[in-house]
C-alpha cells in the first residue's frame, strides 16, 4: 500500500501550490526556490500520470483531478501533523498559543498586550479567539482564558478579574431610566453563556416589574455592546469588558447600583504536561497585570 504513496515533499509542494495558486507563493511559504516547488509538482504529476495544474503566466488553475485530490492530501497531512504532536508534543521554538474569549481579547487583553510585547520582544504569540467556553484542550493550546467560577478540570487556574454587573446604555437613552423598573419599557440585551444575567441584577435592584427574559439574545458581548452603543437597548455590562466603553463615554450607567458576582475571567494552564518555554513568563505578566486593575 505505502509503495504507491508519493514522497511527502511532493505532496507538500502540491498542497501549498494548490492553496496559494502560485508556485512563487508556495516557494516562499515552504522556504524553497520556485524552481524546486515546480519540479516537485511536476514529479508528482508524472507519478500520478495526471495533470494537476493549468499553468497560466501569473497564476495556477486546478484541474478536476487536483480539485478531487487536494482535500484528501490536506486531510492526510493534518492527521500526520496531529499524530506527531500527540506523540512528541510541540517543537520547543514554536509560538506560544493562547486561546481567549473573543470579548476579553478585544476589550481587556488587547489594550494591555503592547506592554508585554515591549518587555518581551522575542516572545512569539498566537492568539486564537473563542466564543463558547469549550473545555481546555492542552494538546491544541498552551494557555486558555475562559469565563467561569474557577472550576476547570485538568487545568490550573488564575483569576484575572473580579466582576460586577450593571446596566449600560447609550447616553441618549439614559434620560428615560430614572428607576430600575423603567427597564420594563426598554429592550434588554442578553449574552448567552453567563450564569449571572439580568435576573440576578433585577432581583438585587428590587425591580419586580421588569421581565428579565425579554429582549435580544446574542452569543458574545461584542454584539451586545455594539447594539447598546447604537441605542438598540440596554446591556448588562461586566466591569472587565465594559471599562473602555464607559471611559470613552460610548456607554453610560443610568443607575449607581452595581452587583458583585462570583464569575470572572481565568487564565488556565495545563497540569498534565510540560508547558511552553514562554508560558511561565506570560502567566506571570498577566497575573501581575490583572492585579493592578482589579
Amino acid at each position: 500500500m505505502y509503495r504507491d504513496l508519493p514522497p511527502l515533499t511532493w505532496l507538500r509542494a502540491f498542497e501549498v501550490s494548490a492553496r496559494r495558486l502560485s508556485f512563487t507563493a508556495a516557494a516562499h511559504e515552504l522556504h524553497l526556490t520556485q524552481a524546486a516547488v515546480s519540479k516537485h509538482v511536476k514529479s508528482l504529476e508524472l507519478r500520478l500520470q495526471h495533470q494537476l495544474f493549468i499553468r497560466h503566466p501569473r497564476s495556477l488553475e486546478l484541474t478536476r483531478w487536483a480539485e478531487a485530490y487536494l482535500p484528501k492530501v490536506q486531510d492526510a497531512l493534518d492527521r500526520l501533523a496531529q499524530g506527531t504532536r500527540e506523540v512528541f508534543g510541540r517543537p520547543p521554538d514554536e509560538v506560544l498559543t493562547i486561546r481567549c474569549a473573543v470579548s476579553f481579547a478585544v476589550n481587556w487583553l488587547s489594550p494591555r498586550l503592547p506592554r508585554f510585547l515591549a518587555a518581551h520582544p522575542s516572545c512569539r504569540l498566537r492568539i486564537l479567539s473563542s466564543v463558547w467556553a469549550d473545555p481546555f484542550d492542552a494538546a491544541a493550546f498552551d494557555l486558555d482564558i475562559q469565563y467561569g467560577t474557577g472550576t476547570f478540570p485538568d487545568a490550573k487556574s488564575h483569576r484575572l478579574t473580579q466582576e460586577t454587573i450593571t446596566p449600560l446604555c447609550a447616553s441618549g437613552l439614559a434620560g428615560q431610566l430614572r428607576v430600575p423598573d423603567d427597564l420594563a419599557r426598554q429592550r434588554l440585551l442578553h449574552v448567552q453563556g453567563y450564569l449571572d444575567g439580568w435576573a440576578t441584577w433585577l432581583a438585587a435592584a428590587n425591580a419586580p416589574c421588569v421581565d428579565p427574559g425579554q429582549g435580544v439574545q446574542t452569543d458574545t458581548s461584542l454584539i451586545a455592546y455594539a447594539l447598546a452603543s447604537a441605542g438598540a437597548g440596554v446591556v448588562l455590562g461586566r466591569r472587565s469588558l465594559a471599562a473602555s466603553y464607559r471611559q470613552g463615554g460610548v456607554l453610560v450607567a443610568p443607575f449607581d447600583h452595581e452587583v458583585a458576582i462570583a464569575e470572572g475571567f481565568f487564565l488556565l494552564e495545563p497540569v498534565a504536561r510540560a508547558t511552553h518555554l514562554d508560558a511561565a513568563t506570560f502567566v506571570q505578566w498577566l497575573v501581575e497585570e490583572s492585579a493592578t486593575t482589579n
